[in-house]
């Protein structure tokens, strides 16, 4: 698999090694739970930022200009700080290696592509990058190699264990679809739970949806929606959910699981004989009323103590998915916000909400934004 380097812009770099790697404070105050106590990873202020996934909007012939193109393929930049003599700094303690490389499944796997120091006004600032024009939609691991020794991402909080045993570090890329947090059972109950926050399954709100996709000809429908993500399911907001919880809201990923597993044997013990993300509308219905109140019956305190707080995260989660980016994946196709768009409108009967005005093709208008 061929994968195109996109030329290094150091200060592009810098900006965000500077916010977010280089604190000399040795207290944790960035674990929310989800670090060992002694894992350097709770000193770095949002870790979870690295490598840096960014759009790629550069016009340089690879494309042929095609706006398309770039669309399709994220920027992605991995970020190796060399460790200091006598420091803890997250990379080790021994200088600044002679080389750097980066191996993954976006590439060849074992062919490492180099990773250049980073200078500041001529002088190396013991910063390593790459940049690489990466595919949309897909999750994909990946190693350090520091002077021809396999390491991980000493950064990067994701990692997955392979089943022959090795872990690996891992990225994903905006419109990302592949489930990375929860089991299939997990995202069923959740489908179910954020059916009823949401307006997509009020009679009108299918309708509006309905309506919207079916308007569209075949042409429109390959070329618009070609990332678009499970339409009938609430717009992907379950999605945007499991994505969110595998990077930027980790430390909540242990809510999820407790929870989930509360709520399958709860509504198991109402609807004996069927599977729980299949059980009546009325049974869910009722099981948010308690949760809303902080009173469900069989609920496990010991395991969670307020099933009201897991609700109010749950509802956080559900309405920012329906209603960001759609490069995050819940607003599949920009659903949430056409529905905006449709139902407020003033007097004449123009939108209050022209959403198009601000984003890039394909869904947008805007030939300026990009990302």
């Amino acid at each position: 698999m061929a994968v195109q380097v996109i030329a290094n812009d150091d200060q592009y770099i810098l900006n965000h090694c500077t916010r977010f790697l280089t604190r000399r404070n040795t207290d944790a105050r960035h674990n929310f739970g989800q670090y060992d106590p002694s894992d350097p990873r709770a000193r770095i202020c949002e870790a979870w930022r690295f490598p840096i996934i960014d759009s790629h909007a550069e016009t340089d012939g690879a494309d042929g200009g095609d706006d398309g193109g770039n669309y399709a393929f994220n920027r992605v930049t991995f970020v190796y700080r060399a460790g200091e003599p006598g420091s803890s700094g997250v990379a080790g303690a021994g200088g600044t290696p002679g080389q750097v490389g980066v191996i993954g499944t976006f590439a060849k796997l074992y062919e490492p592509i180099a990773l250049s120091p980073v200078r500041f006004l001529g002088e190396p600032t013991g910063y390593f990058a790459v940049a690489l024009r990466v595919p949309k939609g897909q999750a994909y691991r990946y190693k350090f190699m520091v002077d021809g020794k396999a390491m991980l991402d000493p950064v990067n909080p994701q990692q997955i264990r392979e089943p022959n045993g090795h872990t690996w570090s891992r990225f994903f890329t905006h419109l990302c679809t592949q489930p990375l947090s929860f089991e299939s059972w997990e995202l069923a109950i959740l489908e179910r739970l954020v059916d009823h926050i949401m307006p997509f399954r009020t009679k009108d709100g299918q309708d509006f949806l309905q309506f919207f996709y079916n308007q569209l000809d075949a042409q429109q429908k390959k070329r618009q929606y070609l990332f678009s993500y499970r339409l009938d399911q609430s717009v992907g907001i379950v999605n945007f959910m499991d994505n969110l919880v595998a990077r930027e809201e980790r430390h909540h990923l242990i809510d999820y699981k407790i929870c989930l597993e509360l709520i399958a044997d709860i509504v198991r013990q109402r609807a004996t004989d069927i599977e729980p993300a299949k059980a009546p509308k009325e049974i869910f219905i009722g099981l948010y009323g308690e949760m809303a109140s902080g009173q469900v019956a069989g609920w496990d305190t010991s395991r969670y103590n307020d099933p009201t707080y897991f609700l109010q995260m749950l509802r956080r989660h559900a309405f920012t998915g329906a209603f960001s980016h759609p490069k995050y994946g819940g607003n599949a196709s920009a659903l949430g916000w056409r529905y905006l768009a449709d139902r407020f409108r003033n007097a004449g009967g123009e939108t209050l909400f022209d959403w198009e005005r601000a984003i890039e093709q394909p869904l947008g208008t805007n030939a300026d934004y990009h990302g």
